[in-house]
């Protein structure tokens, strides 16, 4: 019996996309084949993938002015090939508000000046800080940003309005509400959360901005020859691909960003209403600025951390444990975990603060 799974990613898939895939796993329509042991180059695949790429167009309403492409190497891959092609001549502007923005410029600082323009980290990424504290530096490439930071828990919501090419790892916060992509030269996320499996990277590139990336780079380093390539310059994940595809089609069959928006606003409410009205559990994130994907939340007796963990798994509440680098606990709360789930995790926390606090 499946359990809920509050993992932060690999995260929580759909039930129906996981049956779909079950049912296909051996063979895809009347290939004769599975999807994962047919050729990338197949007429059949090429209609997965093409249909994959049509949906998630669909779903974010991506302008005619960006490209989707579908890479490899995780987010993390993309915080060296972002500076490499786009800061090779010049320095860039990051915004530090969390563990994941910090894990980019220290990538980027390998490759290129690296300006931090603002940083909650005097306060332990307790906040993010607003825009108007953006200490922006001349003649930068682009601005860098984390608008959900899954580790502690931070979120910018609102995108900001800049004079310069900007640039946000969007891999816990992508299709989980409406997204106004024009305000972006260039998005990526690691699918792993909202998407599907590990091992595919979507990025939203602008047009315009390939042509300034560094063409003395290798091909596999190169927007634009992923974008010539249609995302196949090398065999890509297919079968991550595959059920990317799944999962935006079931997006789009539950309502779409607007359906996505409502329910986790509405899950992440429920969660934090309760801790905020509870004495034995607290959120350490300013409220204006807390993750409606990743919710953090402290017990009041840290000691009784390891009981928690305990014996919410064994009431089918699994993967609650804060990241090492921070401790608590950490629900994550992605698109394919249902309200029934956060209603689950509320009822043991009650049941827990009456037994211990």
């Amino acid at each position: 019996m499946r359990k809920w799974n509050f993992c932060a990613g690999p995260a929580v898939i759909s039930e129906q996309v996981l049956s779909e895939v079950k049912d296909e796993l051996l063979e895809w329509g009347d290939s004769g084949m599975s999807i994962m042991e047919m050729s990338h180059r197949s007429k059949i695949y090429d209609g997965v993938a093409v249909d994959a790429k049509q949906d998630f167009i669909d779903i974010l309403n991506v302008p005619s002015s960006h490209e989707v492409l579908f890479l490899q190497g995780g987010a993390t891959h993309q915080f060296s090939m972002v500076p490499l092609n786009f800061a090779h001549n010049n320095n860039a502007d990051y915004v530090l508000s969390g563990s994941w923005s910090k894990k980019a410029i220290a990538e980027a600082s390998k490759l290129t000046k690296v300006n931090t323009i603002a940083s909650s980290e005097n306060l332990g990424f307790s906040y993010a800080p607003t825009q108007e504290d953006w200490k922006h530096s001349k003649d930068s490439a682009y601005v860098h940003y984390c608008p959900n930071e899954t580790i502690q828990g931070v979120a910018i919501h609102e995108a900001p309005d800049i004079n310069n090419h900007l640039i946000a790892d969007m891999s816990s916060v992508i299709l989980s509400e409406p997204l106004d992509v024009s305000k972006f030269s260039l998005i990526y996320a690691g699918a792993q959360k909202n998407i599907g499996p590990a091992g595919l990277t979507m990025v939203i590139i602008k047009k315009d901005l390939m042509k300034l990336e560094n063409e003395n780079l290798p091909n596999i380093l190169r927007y634009s020859k992923h974008s010539e390539s249609d995302s196949m310059l090398n065999t890509p994940p297919t079968f991550a691909w595959y059920m990317a595809g799944k999962v935006f089609k079931w997006i789009k069959q539950s309502g779409g960003l607007e359906f996505f928006k409502e329910q986790n606003h509405l899950k992440a409410s429920t969660l934090y209403d309760f801790i905020d009205n509870s004495d034995f559990y607290s959120n350490p994130v300013k409220i204006e600025n807390r993750s409606i994907m990743n919710v953090p939340f402290i017990l009041a007796d840290n000691d009784l951390d390891s009981v928690f963990l305990k014996e919410s798994e064994e009431n089918g509440l699994l993967n609650l444990k804060g990241h090492r680098s921070v401790g608590g606990m950490r629900a994550s709360i992605y698109n394919a975990m249902p309200l029934e789930g956060i209603n689950e995790l509320v009822d043991f926390m009650k049941v827990f603060e009456a037994k211990y606090g």
